[in-house]
């Protein structure tokens, strides 16, 4: 999943970002309110992670304008104050979640796939398609009762096809979840890593879970919750 954090203190948002990489998301940084909205504004992220006191522009007010533009990516608030006050200003200003500092790293990950398994309308961290589940918290992927093993990326083609069944995804949209900003979107890793989860989730080819729909991109075919 893609991510954007919002944080002003450079110390704690590498942190972040380390942490969740080596959970396989795809992380971006903003260090400042304006730079944020920005990014927020132009490129289709899975989650944001938004500091409230933020140079240029700040927390809440990026939030209030994001949500004014329509723009739903779930978003935790992160804030040093304690006060009940600040946390009910955060919802209202749309947050979905928040967050106090000091915080676990831990919690701010589970607090995460959280909300992106509720976003998705999958609160539950295991996602069943047929014989193919995928545990998100874990993220072990089983295929008739046997453990598949799959690469960083191939999991997170998988974890985003499962999170968006029967939708038409295409490769730039696959791209643009699983990559940094900077990656090249005409890359045919794509269709590399969509050729392995094949093979490796349906050997036998009767399964068929991911359709290729020729100029438009791919379709996940399993329906999840089945």
């Amino acid at each position: 999943m893609r991510v954007l954090v919002v944080e002003d203190e450079t110390l704690l948002a590498e942190q972040v970002k380390n942490h969740l990489m080596q959970q396989q998301f795809s992380v971006d940084l903003s260090h400042d309110g304006s730079d944020g909205f920005f990014k927020i504004s132009e490129y289709p992220y899975d989650l944001a992670i938004v500091d409230i006191g933020l140079p240029k522009l700040d927390g809440l007010s990026l939030i209030r304008k994001a949500r004014q533009q329509d723009i739903k990516t779930p978003i935790i608030l992160l804030t040093a104050r304690g006060s009940w006050q600040e946390k009910v200003q955060g919802l209202d200003a749309g947050a979905d979640d928040y967050l106090t500092k000091p915080f676990h790293m831990e919690e701010l990950l589970a607090r995460c796939n959280a909300l992106i398994r509720r976003a998705a309308g999958q609160p539950d961290p295991t996602l069943s398609a047929g014989p193919v589940s995928l545990n998100s918290r874990t993220q072990q992927v089983w295929s008739h009762g046997a453990e598949v093993s799959l690469t960083a990326y191939e999991y997170k083609v998988l974890e985003y096809f499962m999170l968006n069944p029967t939708k038409v995804i295409s490769k730039t949209e696959l791209t643009e979840h699983i990559y940094d900003q900077d990656f090249d979107l005409d890359s045919n890793v794509i269709e590399v890593f969509v050729l392995r989860l094949r093979k490796k989730l349906d050997p036998d080819g009767e399964l068929k879970p991911i359709e290729t729909l020729r100029g438009r991109g791919y379709r996940f075919n399993l329906a999840v919750g089945a």
